[in-house]
């Protein structure tokens, strides 16, 4: 059962209210916002809740099981906080969310009944919905590792051990053309064979993606050009002049890790287990089924 300040259960007990829903989000890059359905703009913790987000909530929905509890946030695309922009760009994916009960004439007098993160995010030309998510919904991530011939770790985290700033896996460039929605011709890697940059990351120093990264679907080199092309189109449009910094790419093989990165000793895969071919495998005359190491 929900307990509540004393103050507030006394406002309740008045059997007259002046209640008000307030939600406070925190990016994963650190930004706080919170919004109101109030007509006014209330302040408590060191945060305002702004009134013009257009914000909207169904009902708080909690259930007994371990099922993941969820309430939706409608709100209209017209607020200078919640853009379409950001929304596509995904800066608003996996928010923290709090939400409370707040007594607008005294906003001492407050509950917080509901802590989790944004969820899924539908769009429409004018408005949108989120849905947020009950802390339940991180019992529902995957943990562990799978055993698979390719490696599992991240280039450059601490599994791996690649010092991914080391001059021989990264550059610095600048875009000098555009070539399609995702393709560029790019300065600064001249000096490095082609495809070596495939399938890495870069990211943004300047223009309007400055912070963001994106992955690189392949590195080619024509004539005297230099050409990247990401995997996917960036939701803010790309500049001549925006620079970049480039980290090469690793596709998981143990030849590549070994190869390219000298780096064999710390490979998270199993490049030796047998695969589905050996499973379905049958003894056949003169077939290699002799008890031989396959």
């Amino acid at each position: 059962m929900k307990s509540f300040p004393a103050s507030l259960q006394t406002h309740f007990d008045s059997g007259t209210t002046t209640l008000a829903w307030c939600w406070r989000l925190t990016r994963n890059d650190g930004a706080v916002f919170g919004f109101t359905d109030h007509d006014l703009s209330l302040a408590f913790d060191g945060s305002t809740f702004e009134p013009e987000s257009g914000f909207t909530a169904s009902e708080i929905r909690s259930g007994s099981d371990l099922s993941v509890d969820a309430q939706e946030a409608e709100g209209v695309l017209t607020s200078d906080i919640i853009t379409e922009t950001d929304i596509l760009d995904g800066r608003w994916d996996n928010a923290t969310v709090e939400i409370w009960r707040v007594n607008w004439q005294d906003t001492s007098s407050r509950a917080l009944l509901r802590r989790g993160a944004i969820g899924q995010l539908r769009r429409g030309r004018l408005h949108f919905v989120a849905e947020m998510r009950s802390l339940a919904h991180v019992l529902g991530q995957t943990i562990g590792r799978t055993f698979q011939a390719s490696c599992d770790a991240a280039l450059g985290d601490a599994r791996c051990g690649v010092d991914t700033n080391d001059p021989a896996f990264k550059a610095t460039g600048t875009v000098l053309a555009l070539s399609g929605d995702r393709g560029f011709s790019v300065s600064g890697l001249s000096g490095f064979t082609e495809g070596w940059f495939a399938l890495g990351t870069l990211q943004w120093l300047t223009g309007a993606n400055t912070g963001r990264r994106a992955e690189i679907l392949s590195h080619a080199i024509s004539g005297v050009n230099v050409i990247v092309t990401l995997l996917e189109e960036p939701i803010r449009p790309i500049e001549v002049g925006d620079a970049i910094d480039i980290f090469a790419g690793c596709d998981k093989r143990f030849e590549t890790c070994r190869s390219k990165f000298a780096n064999a000793v710390n490979f998270r895969g199993f490049p030796h287990i047998p695969g589905q071919d050996t499973i379905i495998r049958y003894a056949a005359k003169g077939d290699a089924n002799a008890g031989a190491v396959l």
